[in-house]
């Protein structure tokens, strides 16, 4: 056995292990705003079902350690432990997106499709906004909540993204803001 190998399995009783199963019932405090199987009807509220584990892991640590902040969340997580976290990113990463309901614009569709070219966001996104890693699934999210994330980033109000969402939102007008919500919440 070579050296790599030997550290790899020294290092397997280290990794965590996430369970489905308890990520289901420590989310039954969540349905009441993130909805059953983490399909939020609430557009203040984001959909979680499909959402990458990584990606919730992520932000449930930084709403607790005061990176993003949120008084609802921020409350939520903080007696969260690392096992916690992980379980529900492995939960809602397994449930199933729903299609939510908003009736979108079709030439704001296409200019949203236009501008998110233009700006790359599937670059980090993905091919049909699916996310990867620490990169969120935006496909199907409320329109409502893609606004108010990107007129965050875009004010600086939001800023637990090492800058990239900061860099991509500061030369975007109300308009493609609209236009981008419109598109994104198009996708399933």
């Amino acid at each position: 056995m070579n050296r790599v190998s030997l550290l790899w399995l020294l290092c397997l009783p280290l990794a965590a292990h996430a369970d489905v199963e308890a990520g289901q019932r420590k989310a039954a405090v969540c349905v009441a705003c993130h909805g059953a199987d983490g399909n939020s009807t609430d557009p203040a509220f984001p959909v979680l079902a499909q959402q990458n584990a990584r990606y919730v892991y992520l932000e449930l640590k930084d709403f607790r350690e005061g990176r993003r902040k949120d008084a609802l969340m921020s409350a939520m997580a903080a007696p969260l432990s690392k096992e916690d976290m992980l379980d529900l990113g492995e939960y809602f990463a397994a449930q199933k997106a729903k299609p939510i309901a908003f009736k979108s614009d079709g030439a704001k569709v296409v200019a949203g499709r236009k501008k998110a070219d233009e700006v790359l966001c599937s670059m980090c996104h993905l091919g049909e906004f699916s996310g990867q890693n620490e990169i969120p699934r935006v496909a199907g999210q409320h329109y409502r909540y893609i606004v108010k994330q990107l007129q965050d980033f875009r004010a600086r109000t939001r800023t637990n993204d090492a800058g990239s969402m900061t860099s991509v939102t500061k030369a975007l007008s109300d308009a493609d803001i609209d236009n981008l919500a419109n598109y994104i919440a198009n996708l399933t």
